[in-house]
């Protein structure tokens, strides 16, 4: 292999997660990576573009599970960019697990991008230029970790607070914090050098596995094992993410701080700030019309939907089921799952 194909990066691609904050558009049976949110293509279509060009990006590598597999290998191709390889995960173990079996898939040098399919970026020459900086930390033996500069006091992501600078804009990632609570946020956003976690990574294959083998030799037992054509010796890996079970553990972990438009779409608020927005600051998708409201998310997949006289509702109609929440309360959707599925057990009881 030459100098350039070395450095030629290998997209991994997560695909998972049912998304349920977005229900009723996402859904078991069609999860939130396989919905369009934005108008412009799926959330996983949208990934696969951001690393269509083949003199920087190898052809992606896809991890899904074995149901959503045909689904997604087909939608990187309407994308354009067809995945060199579709990894099944016997089971679902967590990232950890997940981009192991992509490492072993790839020759060690091999430097890999690690994106779940559901997020959103929508200043993508701020991307390309975090990934040249990941890039080169990644080929000193980082492992490399997006950080995103936040822009208010978030209580719903995990941070990672930058340590000593190695070079080049990447800094040695100093701690992984949990989601902290608003005092917190907001204090440390006030003191600066705390980046929001992204869960998107960049490093080489034999340097994941390696810093794996030290801190969760057991996963990377189970995750050679499923590789090799062992399903229930994957299934009996413990699960955990690959924060918990490699980066706050190993020593060479660095940040790339960036601000690049980013969302990981996670409620129907984030939804809403995407836009495009009307003079009233609704947001209005498929079928739906808001007359004399304002701030209103209102989507239809289904039946004509009319949001007249309302404020600062969430209003998403789907064939199957409809929803209608308080903007800033869609955390609540949960509740609605857990009530329906009540209900159904009662009328299977009485039945």
């Amino acid at each position: 292999m030459d100098e350039e194909s070395q450095r030629r990066v290998t997209p991994v691609i997560l695909s998972g997660g049912a998304g349920t904050r977005l229900w009723p558009l996402s859904r078991l049976d069609r999860l939130k990576p396989m919905v369009d949110l934005t108008g412009e293509g799926t959330l996983l279509e949208l990934t696969a573009r951001r690393v269509a060009n083949r003199e920087r990006y190898a052809a992606p590598l896809l991890v899904t599970g074995a149901e959503d597999a045909e689904a997604g290998a087909a939608q990187l191709a309407a994308a354009g960019t067809a995945p060199q390889r579709t990894i099944v995960e016997p089971a679902a173990r967590g990232t950890a697990a997940a981009i192991a079996l992509a490492a072993l898939a790839l020759e060690p040098a091999t430097p890999m991008l690690v994106m779940p399919s559901d997020h959103v970026i929508a200043d993508e020459t701020a991307f390309e230029a975090a990934v040249a900086i990941a890039l080169s930390a990644a080929e000193d033996g980082w492992l490399v970790t997006f950080g995103i500069t936040p822009d208010r006091p978030e209580t719903g992501y995990g941070y990672i607070r930058r340590g000593a600078p190695i070079g080049g804009g990447a800094h040695r990632a100093e701690r992984f914090a949990e989601k902290p609570d608003s005092a917190t946020a907001t204090a440390w956003l006030a003191e600066g050098g705390y980046d929001w976690n992204a869960g998107i990574f960049l490093m080489r294959a034999g340097d994941y596995l390696e810093a794996l083998a030290a801190t969760a030799p057991a996963l990377l037992d189970a995750a050679r094992a499923g590789a090799a054509g062992d399903p229930a010796a994957f299934a009996a890996a413990p699960s955990a993410s690959v924060d918990r079970a490699v980066m706050e553990q190993w020593d060479r972990v660095a940040v790339v701080p960036v601000a690049m438009g980013w969302s990981d779409v996670g409620s129907w608020e984030a939804v809403h700030a995407l836009g495009p927005h009307d003079a009233h600051g609704n947001a209005v998708a498929g079928d739906a019309v808001a007359v004399d409201s304002r701030g209103c998310l209102v989507r239809s997949d289904g039946p004509v939907v009319v949001a007249l006289g309302v404020e600062d509702l969430v209003i998403v109609a789907t064939e199957r089921a409809v929803l209608v929440v308080p903007r800033g309360s869609s955390q609540r959707v949960g509740e609605a799952i857990e009530a329906i599925g009540k209900r159904r057990e009662g009328d299977a009881k009485d039945g």
